[in-house]
C-alpha cells in the first residue's frame, strides 16, 4: 500500500507499510490496584464512514475514516499482530499521543517518543503510565471532561482514536529486507501476538446484521449530531511501552498513511449502519470465577519508556461517572498465563 491508502479486511485495519491493527473488546479492570493483562473477547466490528453518506453525521463524514460501536465504560485494546514490516505507529486519543501525552503531530519524536515501534510492540492496552504499566482505555462520552483529551488539553473537540504509520526509510528498509531474506530459513520475522485461545478468542462477539437489514445498508432518516465518544482511563495493568531501538533517522520523515477511528454508541451504530451492535460486555467476575485465563507478558530485551507528566496525572473515568460497582474477583495464580516473545476497499481520509 505505497499509495497511502488504508483498507479494512474483516475487522482488521491495514495501514501502509504492512501495519495491521485490530480493536479488541476486553474486561474492564477495577480502577484501584495493578492487574494482569485482561483477555480479548473478540474484535469490535469496523465500518467505513463513507459507506453511509445518508446517515453518518456531517462531522464524521468530514473527518472520514472508520467507526466502531462502544458501550459506556467499555474497555478496549489495540492488537498489532500480523504487522509484516518494521513501522512506527502513532496512536492518538482525541489527538493526544497515548505514548507521550504530547499534542498530535505529523512528525515522529524521540524526546519524548511519540509512537510505538512495531512489530516489537505486540499490543497497546492503554495510555503509557510508565514503570511497566499502562492505564486501560475506557470509553466515555465527550462533554464530561473525563477523556484523556479533556484532562490534558482542557477541551473535548476530537474524541475517537487516531492512527498514523511511518515505515523505515528506503535505505533502512532495503537493508532489513535483505537481512530477512538471508535468514528466512532459520528465523521468522518477530511477530508477537496474543494466543488464539486466550487473548482474543474467549468469547466471540461479532454482531450479525439486524433482521431485515440489507448488507451494508442503513435505515432511512436524516443524519444528526452523534453521541460522540472518546477514551478515558480505567485501571492499571502490567504492560511495557517499549523504547525504540532503531537508530535515529531510520524512519521515513513523512507518514505513509493515517486514519481517524470514530467511537459511536450502540444506538448510533444501529441508526447509521442498520446493524445490531455487539452484545454488552462480559461480566468480569463471572469470567474469573469460570477459571478463564488472564495474562502476563515479558520481553527481557525490551526497555520501558518513562511516563510523561501529562499522562501520569490523568484520572480514571470513575471520578466522573461514580464508583465501579461491578464485583471483582482476583484471578488465582494458575489463571495468569505467561506470554513469551513471541485487502478491502480503501478507507477515505478527511480533515482532522
Amino acid at each position: 500500500m505505497a499509495d497511502g491508502t488504508v483498507r479494512i479486511d474483516g475487522t482488521t485495519l491495514h495501514l501502509p507499510g504492512g501495519v495491521q491493527v485490530r480493536f479488541k473488546r476486553t474486561l474492564r479492570l477495577p480502577e484501584t490496584g495493578t492487574h494482569p493483562l485482561p483477555p480479548g473477547l473478540g474484535d469490535f466490528p469496523v465500518r467505513r464512514v463513507e459507506d453511509y453518506p445518508d446517515t453518518a453525521p456531517e462531522r464524521m463524514r468530514a473527518r472520514g475514516g472508520v467507526m466502531l460501536p462502544v458501550y459506556l465504560r467499555e474497555a478496549m485494546w489495540l492488537h498489532f499482530g500480523g504487522t509484516t514490516e518494521p513501522a512506527a505507529l502513532q496512536v492518538g486519543v482525541g489527538k493526544v499521543c497515548a505514548v507521550s501525552g504530547e499534542p498530535w503531530s505529523d512528525r515522529l519524536g524521540r524526546d519524548p517518543q511519540n509512537y510505538v515501534a512495531l512489530p516489537r510492540q505486540p499490543w497497546l492496552d492503554g495510555i503509557n503510565s510508565g514503570k511497566g504499566t499502562v492505564r486501560q482505555f475506557v470509553a466515555v462520552p465527550l462533554g464530561l471532561g473525563a477523556t484523556v483529551e479533556g484532562q490534558v488539553t482542557g477541551e473535548e473537540v476530537w474524541g475517537g482514536v487516531q492512527l498514523q504509520s511511518f515505515p523505515l526509510n528506503g535505505e533502512r528498509l532495503a537493508e532489513w529486507r535483505e537481512a530477512q531474506r538471508r535468514i528466512a530459513e532459520d528465523r521468522a520475522v518477530v511477530r508477537s501476538a496474543r494466543p488464539t485461545g486466550g487473548y482474543g478468542a474467549a468469547f466471540p462477539m461479532a454482531a450479525p446484521p439486524a433482521p431485515g437489514a440489507a448488507p451494508g445498508g442503513a435505515p432511512a432518516g436524516p443524519p444528526r449530531a452523534p453521541a460522540a465518544m472518546g477514551l478515558g482511563v480505567g485501571g492499571s495493568m502490567r504492560q511495557e511501552v517499549h523504547r525504540d531501538v532503531w537508530p535515529r533517522g531510520s524512519w521515513a520523515e513523512e507518514p505513509a498513511g493515517r486514519v481517524f477511528v470514530h467511537l459511536v454508541t450502540p444506538p448510533e451504530w444501529r441508526r447509521i449502519t442498520g446493524e445490531a451492535p455487539p452484545p454488552s460486555p462480559v461480566d468480569r467476575a463471572a469470567y474469573t470465577r469460570a477459571g478463564l485465563p488472564w495474562f502476563h507478558y515479558y520481553d527481557q530485551d525490551a526497555h520501558d519508556l518513562a511516563p510523561s507528566d501529562a499522562l501520569g496525572s490523568v484520572r480514571p473515568v470513575g471520578d466522573w461517572l461514580g464508583d465501579d460497582h461491578e464485583p471483582w474477583q482476583e484471578p488465582s495464580p494458575h489463571q495468569v498465563k505467561p506470554l513469551g516473545d513471541a485487502p478491502g476497499r480503501p478507507v477515505g481520509d478527511g480533515d482532522w
